[in-house]
């Protein structure tokens, strides 16, 4: 079998940030996939599920009512704790989306109240969540978001 592209990435050389991880075109469209790195992969820095869990359900609703919600295809976690894919229709810089991104994550370092989502009726893990590391994590990759640059929006060759 061919090596898919994301694991062509050194991963030993990636740091947090914004990354476009691939671009597919369907029906004349772009749809680009976008790697919202949190922490610097292979550190003992990785997220909790319960944490990641948190971050996905207020991350999906809050895209999905924002100006980007007929173009969000898709929010959740990388299965390495690592960050979240996002998809979306079209075709932006990770720059273009640093405002959404740090409203995004905003919203999610302010929350309080229930988690959208999280009851049995919603969920087929709602008691796997966990606010307060959720709120944590994303104040710390808010700082991320205010200083992208080349090193961490474009991946390492």
């Amino acid at each position: 079998m061919n090596k898919i592209e994301s694991f062509r990435i050194d991963h030993t050389l990636l740091y947090p940030g914004v990354y476009i991880s691939r671009v597919d075109d369907v029906n004349d469209t772009p749809i680009t996939t976008y790697d919202l790195r949190l922490v610097k992969p292979n550190t003992p820095d990785v997220l909790s599920s319960a944490a990641m869990h948190a971050m996905e359900h207020l991350g999906a609703t809050f895209l999905r009512n924002s100006s980007l919600s007929d173009e969000v295809i898709y929010f959740g976690p990388m299965g390495c704790r690592t960050g979240f894919y996002l998809i979306l229709k079209g075709n932006r810089s990770p720059l273009d989306l640093q405002s959404i991104l740090t409203d995004t994550f905003a919203f999610i370092a302010q929350h309080n109240g229930p988690i959208p989502g999280a009851s049995a009726v919603e969920c087929g893990n709602y008691t796997d969540m966990d606010l307060d590391a959720a709120k944590k994590a994303s104040e710390e990759y808010l700082n991320i978001l205010k200083h992208l640059s080349d090193q961490n929006t474009q991946y390492p060759q």
